[in-house]
């Protein structure tokens, strides 16, 4: 149906007559002098000004202009453009005015200062001050005529709905996107050709982001009178966000602190298909606290970890840990083989010092050591190996689960690392303190027998004993998996522990947050 407000014009020409003649009439019968005797329908004739006549191609132009001058690049206002560049019918104006779902909206909106954003960013006063120009028809023939109200007023709407409903509801920014565009890789030094830039994945955690059936149940929820139970759907699901954001609102906040609540508010967002408080046992690691907790329903293991350094991170991921594997090769990383190991070759004391070996990529085969030659390494088809056992960098147990980065949870014959406060040593790979009671924890039935096996061959310097010597044991039911960065975590009792940012993540978000600050 054609917008048009012609007939509450007329409307309200007609009510201002009849409110006459009943004055006029009260008058009369109650004997008092009327101070409005003598007034005539022409003191009305400023209802008639152009500030009141509605034109649906007026007010469709007036869109078509503010989308023109709009040049904000974020998701939600791109697709409040698509939608009235496809001539989208009005969503928040009826022929009865201003409907009540706006209303709904700005009440919620005016809560987007006690999340720490500008409420200019999200039209709330400018849309407060439009409604009641055009409930009360205080308009004029300036820059508030009625048809440019009502196009600014139903753009602004639905632009801040957007924003408001996206970003709560998936996050007001998008972390795979912009983790994994972060660091670039280093280039192969033996590869004179010029290559597109690569970049280091550092974000793979399964989750919703708001696609065009998104919006398109927003703008049916405007439809069908649900604006206001839409606005409690969407609010984050984390129970932390809620603590954090009674600490923002609590005040007497030092710039960084605020900072901080907000960068970890805005994570708390991101909305995970899996999370940790959907299970009874899982482990978290928190990088920026170099922090493992395994937990089983009450009991915690809790134990120190040693994560990537600056230049190698250790990605941010969701899995499942499946099995473990005892006394471990490592095949070392084609990144290291490169930059660190290639001059090595013809160093035979090197290599069997330290249990390295060269296979073939493809068999797996050993080739020997005095056939190598360093066009074999750079060419891809051969690497460099690690037997297992002592001394192995990868120590004397590994915890496998799928990831795209080839990181692990694993031992270490370096131990000294878990004395360090920085403990950014390795090149993504998690290394844990209490390896042997992981192991057990991850263990649905504690065997004794299988936990004795796992003890020696993890301790045992030669395996002689091989009835005691076991080499992987799965994980059933596998147990999730959380590789988190939280610079803020919550403790038990309500308490929030305060961590560095190791890798300077805090400053991305912030600056992904700023549009709206």
């Amino acid at each position: 149906m054609p917008f048009n407000f012609n007939q509450k014009v007329k409307l309200f020409h007609t009510s201002l007559l009849i409110i006459f003649c009943c004055l006029m009439f009260c008058s009369c019968h109650d004997k008092v002098p009327n101070s409005n005797f003598q007034l005539s329908l022409d003191e009305f004739k400023n209802s008639r000004s152009s500030a009141y006549a509605i034109n649906s191609k007026v007010i469709r132009n007036l869109l078509d202009s503010i989308m023109r001058n709009d040049k904000d690049r974020h998701a939600a206002d791109l697709h409040t453009r698509r939608y009235y560049q496809n001539k989208g019918s009005l969503l928040w104006i009826t022929r009865h005015g201003v409907n009540s779902q706006a209303d709904s909206l700005v009440t919620c909106l005016r809560t987007v200062a006690d999340m720490g954003f500008d409420k200019r960013r999200f039209y709330v006063d400018a849309i407060a001050r439009d409604i009641d120009r055009l409930r009360e028809l205080n308009l004029d023939s300036a820059d508030n005529q009625i048809n440019q109200v009502i196009a600014r007023l139903e753009y602004r709407l639905t632009k801040a709905y957007f924003r408001y409903t996206m970003g709560q509801n998936f996050g007001f920014m998008n972390p795979s996107f912009v983790f994994n565009r972060l660091d670039t890789l280093a280039p192969n030094p033996y590869d004179s050709s010029k290559r597109p830039v690569r970049f280091r994945g550092l974000f793979d955690v399964k989750m919703a982001h708001a696609d065009d059936a998104f919006y398109q149940k927003a703008m049916q929820m405007v439809r069908c009178d649900s604006v206001a139970s839409f606005l409690k759907e969407v609010q984050p699901k984390n129970p932390f966000y809620y603590q954090l954001l009674e600490k923002l609102k609590a005040g007497g906040l030092g710039k960084a602190m605020k900072i901080k609540i907000l960068c970890n508010m805005e994570r708390c967002r991101w909305r995970q298909y899996d999370n940790p408080w959907q299970h009874e046992k899982y482990v978290v690691v928190n990088i920026p606290s170099f922090h493992l907790m395994a937990i089983d329903h009450q009991d915690t293991l809790s134990m120190r970890i040693g994560c990537g350094a600056s230049k190698t991170k250790t990605p941010i991921l969701n899995s499942h840990i499946k099995r473990m594997e005892l006394n471990p090769q490592w095949f070392v990383p084609r990144s290291i083989v490169l930059h660190d190991m290639i001059h090595r070759v013809g160093n035979h004391g090197y290599f069997r010092a330290r249990n390295y070996y060269v296979r073939e990529v493809a068999t797996g085969k050993e080739v020997d050591l005095n056939r190598v030659t360093r066009s074999m390494l750079i060419s891809g088809a051969y690497g460099i190996a690690q037997r297992g056992g002592k001394g192995n960098a990868l120590g004397r147990i590994i915890f496998r689960f799928d990831n795209n980065f080839s990181v692990f949870l694993h031992d270490t014959n370096s131990k000294g690392v878990f004395g360090q406060e920085d403990r950014g040593v390795s090149h993504g790979c998690i290394r844990i303190e209490k390896p042997y009671d992981f192991a057990v924890f991850l263990l649905a039935d504690k065997n004794e027998k299988l936990k004795e096996k796992i003890y020696y061959s993890m301790t045992a310097d030669s395996l002689a004993n091989k009835k005691l010597v076991v080499n992987n044991v799965k994980v059933n039911p596998q147990v999730p998996l959380f590789i988190t960065y939280y610079t803020l975590y919550p403790l038990a009792g309500g308490r929030i522990a305060d961590y560095s940012d190791v890798y300077g993540f805090d400053a991305v978000i912030f600056d992904m947050l700023r549009r709206y600050l």
